[in-house]
């Protein structure tokens, strides 16, 4: 039987550090760009183009297996294409730091986190998992800290205090005459999506402004929202709605281009706001009036009370404030 070929087998960090010249903890620190302020820059070029020479590739996998944790954060999110989750992922980034390295996941089809996706990135063992807007009622535990993002009542959480921002945007709305208000929810599975609705019906009820019982709800797209109010903004209007608030900026975009669709004037004939306050949210035409959910805010919380649970000091679980952005889309 011919013996494989010399490139066939597998490279280790003995075989880089005896390139080299340095020693294996030397080259661990340089592959996982641990080496500011402990390697030298002569050292780390060699490094470098030992493991280019030798195609070394790091096992993240193997490595945490041997030391009973990784050097890996997940952060689990329904879509990481959204511009608030990207919010979320620089506010993590720049807290972890060249601490850990940052691994991205989205789940199925934008689908809400469930428990199955962390239980398939503790195999990774990695240093700990953050999950961004899970399913309600899931068990999100691991045998690595994991802490979670915008899950009201969930453990380990850390979310926005909700109150100030549907409360100005409730009374922004009364204060302009609108007295018959439609909300647009989003077909989601996380607890934030229904306290969103549930606070804002009852801020509604002291305000004495009127929900209409004419329902509509989409997935966070504006496509999908668009071909939802489409089909029930007529609706709406025969019902003396005058504003329509959705549960997402980007669900209220989908109202503003049905509106322009439909020569439906905003705000003098509907009046539309959001919740997240999207960079988007300020050239929209007009400009989207909306509760402001800082995402890069959320994402360092976060990542700050990950933190703390691997050092063993006392972690946060701060009630992140929130705001109105009052614009055109709403006559401010």
């Amino acid at each position: 039987m011919p013996s494989p070929a010399p490139n066939s087998r597998r490279v280790t960090a003995a075989m880089v550090a005896e390139r080299a010249g340095t020693s294996i903890a030397t080259v661990s620190l340089v592959v996982n760009g641990k080496e500011r302020g402990r390697v030298s820059a002569p050292i780390v070029a060699r490094v470098r183009d030992a493991v280019d020479d030798l195609g070394y590739v790091v096992d993240h996998a193997a490595s945490s297996l041997a030391r009973g944790s990784g050097d890996l954060v997940v952060l689990i999110a329904p879509d990481l294409s959204n511009p608030f989750f990207a919010e979320v992922i620089r506010g993590v980034r720049d807290t972890v730091g060249d601490r850990f390295q940052l691994v991205l996941s989205v789940t199925e089809r934008g689908a809400q986190p469930v428990a199955a996706d962390v239980r398939r990135f503790e195999r990774l063992r990695p240093a700990g998992i953050l999950v961004d807007a899970p399913a309600a009622d899931q068990a999100m535990t691991a045998s690595v800290p994991v802490v979670l993002l915008d899950a009201p009542g969930g453990p380990d959480a850390v979310n926005y205090d909700l109150s100030a921002g549907v409360s100005a945007l409730v009374s922004h709305l009364a204060l302009a005459g609108h007295r018959r208000v439609a909300y647009l929810d989003g077909t989601s599975r996380a607890t934030t999506f229904a306290l969103r609705r549930s606070m804002f019906e009852q801020a509604c009820a002291e305000a004495d402004v009127s929900l209409s019982p004419m329902s509509a709800s989409a997935d966070l797209t504006i496509d999908a929202a668009a071909s939802a109010v489409d089909g029930v903004v007529d609706a709406w209007l025969t019902d003396g709605v005058t504003a329509v608030v959705a549960a997402a900026d980007t669900l209220a975009y989908g109202v503003l281009r049905v509106a322009s669709a439909r020569g439906i004037a905003v705000p003098a004939a509907l009046a539309v706001a959001g919740f997240d306050d999207l960079p988007s949210s300020s050239v929209t035409a007009p400009a989207l009036t909306s509760v402001a959910l800082p995402g890069a805010e959320l994402g360092r919380a976060a990542a700050l009370r990950l933190l703390a649970m691997l050092d063993g000091t006392e972690p946060a679980a701060p009630a992140l404030p929130t705001r109105l952005v009052p614009r055109a889309s709403t006559g401010a």
